[in-house]
């Protein structure tokens, strides 16, 4: 990665394998996992998983979502999840599945000190309320998913850098770029003042790409595509 970079990168996934691989890695900083990813990953037990995690990373950052809908028994899973470590940042959705907003959930939480990751943010109308939530002494994170917004075809740059600016009034709180969808957005996200972002072990291995000399990788793209077509013994003579 280029020293030019500010921004953490943080390794978001849920295999083991992966999290011990990403783990070797001094540029990763972090870490942050989700149901979804753990469920693909065929995680079972969610404690065993998250102790596991823990004793691979030391004692940089993991994210640990709850899982429950009823804020009652999702400030339960916190404060459970939050005494695994003093690294967990425990994720908080930003809504229940009925659209309710876990604005209050998250204050009380906060103001415990427990370090919550309020996750699945995409408007700055979410970000604004979140931050006014957070007590100014606790550590937090806000992760806005700017790849999804990008897949809807907004530029998320824009909003990120709003993002950042909106969160200044509480300066333990920092702002994730989540669910990038290429290592450009690395770059983007830096340039906006972006605290962290999150990236797949797909994208961090692109990280080797970084001021490639673009001649050389033409010529390399030409082989790769003349070589293909040679093994695959193709012609056009009948």
């Amino acid at each position: 990665m280029s020293s030019q970079l500010h921004i953490k990168l943080f390794a978001d996934g849920a295999d083991l394998a992966g999290i011990k691989e990403m783990a070797a890695n001094p540029l990763v900083k972090g870490f942050t996992t989700n149901p979804t990813l753990m469920r693909k990953a065929g995680v079972t037990d969610y404690k065993t998983f998250a102790q596991e995690a823990l004793s691979v990373i030391g004692d940089r950052p993991l994210s640990l979502e709850v899982f429950a809908d009823e804020f009652a028994e999702m400030e339960k899973q916190a404060l459970e999840i939050a005494s695994w470590g003093k690294n967990v940042n425990v994720k908080i959705p930003v809504t229940n599945t009925r659209g309710e907003f876990s604005g209050p959930l998250v204050e009380r939480l906060s103001k415990a000190g427990v370090q919550v990751n309020v996750t699945a943010l995409m408007t700055l109308e979410q970000v604004s309320s979140v931050t006014d939530k957070l007590a100014p002494e606790t550590p937090a994170i806000i992760s806005v998913f700017a790849g999804r917004i990008a897949d809807t075809g907004r530029d998320p740059v824009p909003m990120m850098a709003e993002a950042v600016r909106v969160m200044k009034t509480k300066p333990k709180a920092e702002l994730i770029w989540a669910s990038p969808r290429e290592l450009l957005n690395v770059f983007q996200a830096d340039s906006v003042g972006c605290h962290i972002i999150t990236a797949t072990n797909d994208i961090l291995k692109k990280m080797a790409l970084v001021g490639k000399d673009l001649d050389a990788y033409s010529l390399e793209t030409v082989k790769m595509f003349y070589d293909d077509a040679q093994a695959a013994g193709y012609n056009v003579s009948t």
